[in-house]
């Protein structure tokens, strides 16, 4: 490895130890702003703790999953995630904007979005219970620029656009940063899970493929989880199942 590469790789880590990660403070459609769920929330008591469509976690520390948990359900919507209480409003086709409180600019990687239906209420059901479509996904750009620089750039937006044939009904979307800057070593990458309840109205008819439980999505050896990222890489191996475009 070149001296300039162990510098970056050393550097990285530096700054993983310093830098503030960020989580899903909420969504916009259509100029309709819904919250998610943040972390502060376990320091409230029960009795006023904020009701959010997004999901609870224990990542008070603004932390991640690691490759090692990736067979356990703290990946499916973060460690130890409870359902979210309220819903998104949204229709098959919308255009939804996720704002992150920061993001730090070493931690380049994919975000990946996917869908599971609930088949009734997202407000009682468990991850484990989730079954995971892809519906989007974006990573390199060119160069060394990555999708989570233009999330910076906009103000820690990213958006993704619902399939327009979805069919009405509950639904989680499990919207997912992975930073790859430690990625080079064995369990170094750093999964960002976020899920949120949505309830999706329209005319659409087209349902969720099957899917696959989040302890199927990744293994920690998986080219898009063990991606070193200083060596000009002009393509990333995205993980993860095919994207499900059958309701596009």
């Amino acid at each position: 490895m070149h001296s300039s590469t162990l510098l970056l790789a050393a550097l990285a880590s530096l700054l993983d130890s310093t830098a503030a990660h960020g989580f899903v403070t909420g969504v916009r459609i259509n100029s309709q702003w819904t919250a998610g769920s943040d972390p502060v929330w376990f320091y409230y008591p029960a009795a006023t703790r904020p009701v959010t469509a997004g999901w609870d976690a224990l990542n008070q520390d603004i932390g991640f999953v690691e490759p090692s948990a990736f067979q356990t359900t703290d990946i499916n919507c973060h460690k130890n995630a409870t359902a979210g209480k309220a819903y998104v409003s949204a229709n098959a086709g919308d255009n939804v904007q996720f704002s992150w409180s920061t993001w730090p600019e070493s931690h380049k990687g994919p975000i990946i979005n996917y869908i599971a239906p609930c088949n009734g209420d997202c407000t009682t059901i468990s991850s484990a219970s989730l079954r995971w479509s892809k519906i989007s996904q974006s990573g390199l750009i060119s160069g060394d620029t990555w999708v989570t620089d233009e999330l910076i750039k906009n103000n820690f937006t990213t958006s993704a656009t619902l399939p327009r044939k979805l069919a009405p009904g509950n639904y989680v979307i499990r919207h997912e940063i992975i930073a790859l800057h430690g990625g080079n070593n064995d369990n170094g990458a750093q999964a960002y899970p976020q899920c949120l309840n949505f309830k999706v109205g329209g005319s659409g008819t087209v349902l969720p493929a099957s899917g696959v439980p989040g302890t199927s999505l990744y293994t920690r050896t998986d080219p898009g989880i063990k991606f070193n990222l200083y060596v000009g890489a002009t393509s990333y191996p995205y993980p993860g199942p095919a994207l499900w475009t059958a309701a596009n």
